[in-house]
């Protein structure tokens, strides 16, 4: 059975994204540009991805508007919206833990919960997560979107894996 993996790029202060929202900041240092990083082959350990409403949102208007990066891929937006399914993407507006239960019974691969705070930070709240996978950028923003803005208990982990690439840091962390 897949796990559920937070798989998601933050700054070095732990900001995934910046004070108005964006991302235009996510990227190495240049010391290796042709370097693929770990999207690649984590993509290919996924079945379904997991993502809130503002994600889905800045994905089809700003960072890929004429192609949906997913394509092939089943891919849940969690909304309170009431949208329309499309080929492959569908609009949750159920119970989150329910949906991730559902997923992981019906697929054998990884469930991608590919962002934004909002669903991230529900899902660790409930225990949901299974692996925490975070790239770090080799940016220091000082203001944005936290990933995790407020917890209320430690949450223990035990790290599985580093992989450096182009100044970016994979850190992989399993619950403890």
């Amino acid at each position: 059975m897949g796990k559920t993996v937070l798989y998601l790029a933050m700054s070095l202060d732990g900001y995934i994204a910046d004070a108005r929202g964006g991302v235009d900041w996510l990227a190495g240092d240049g010391s290796e540009p042709d370097a693929p990083g770990s999207y690649p082959a984590f993509l290919d350990t996924v079945d379904v991805i997991v993502m809130g409403w503002t994600t889905y949102h800045q994905l089809v208007t700003e960072l890929s508007p004429d192609r949906w990066p997913y394509e092939g891929r089943l891919c849940y937006v969690v909304t309170h919206r009431q949208e329309a399914d499309q080929k492959d993407i569908f609009f949750w507006n159920e119970e989150l833990t329910a949906l991730v239960d559902k997923l992981k019974g019906e697929y054998g691969g990884n469930v991608w919960i590919c962002g934004g705070a909002s669903v991230a930070g529900q899902l660790w709240k409930e225990g949901c997560i299974d692996q925490l996978w975070l790239s770090i950028i080799p940016t220091v923003l000082g203001r944005g979107v936290r990933l995790f803005p407020e917890l209320s208990q430690e949450a223990p982990l035990k790290l599985v894996r580093t992989e450096p690439w182009n100044g970016i840091v994979d850190l992989v962390y399993e619950k403890r």
